[in-house]
């Protein structure tokens, strides 16, 4: 039987562990990010760490949803999310550290086929954890329109 409290929190630890750790290692890249010519509707910067915080925790506790469930395909979904959360976490070095706006671009649009994915195989297993994506998916298409925008005026 799985215990549901510590399933999420390792998997809600994970996740944040993996956003904490890409922050980390470019630190000095909302600073970066600013000095460029935004797109219109970039938010502020406080926005990105709160909502990363959060759609991290909603993550983790998709994650542990469906690591607790008895369905058999509870495996490949959780591949699936493992390398989404690869994808994720390199993200930001092709972007910031890189300075590759186009194939950052071009990442976060596989990001988001491998995040389709695995609400996909989620809402298999448990229509809640697949929701709790939702958001994760909304922001990835915003982070799309303004990774195109910081690549297209700063060309």
């Amino acid at each position: 039987m799985c215990n549901k409290k510590v399933a999420g929190l390792f998997f809600v630890l994970l996740s944040l562990g993996v956003g904490a750790l890409s922050g980390f290692l470019n630190m000095g890249a909302m600073s970066q990010y600013q000095a460029l010519n935004q797109p219109p509707l970039s938010p502020p910067s406080w926005v990105f760490p709160v909502a990363w915080t959060i759609l991290y925790i909603l993550m983790g506790i998709g994650a542990a949803i469906v690591y607790c469930s008895d369905n058999p395909k509870k495996k490949e979904a959780l591949k699936t999310f493992f390398i989404q959360l690869a994808f994720n976490f390199c993200w930001s070095f092709f972007f910031f550290t890189f300075e590759w706006r186009f194939f950052s671009f071009i990442w976060l649009i596989v990001l988001l086929l491998l995040v389709l994915a695995m609400v996909k195989d989620f809402k298999e297993i448990s229509p809640l954890a697949a929701k709790l994506q939702i958001p994760y998916v909304l922001w990835l298409c915003f982070a799309a329109f303004l990774n195109f925008g910081a690549w297209w005026l700063n060309r």
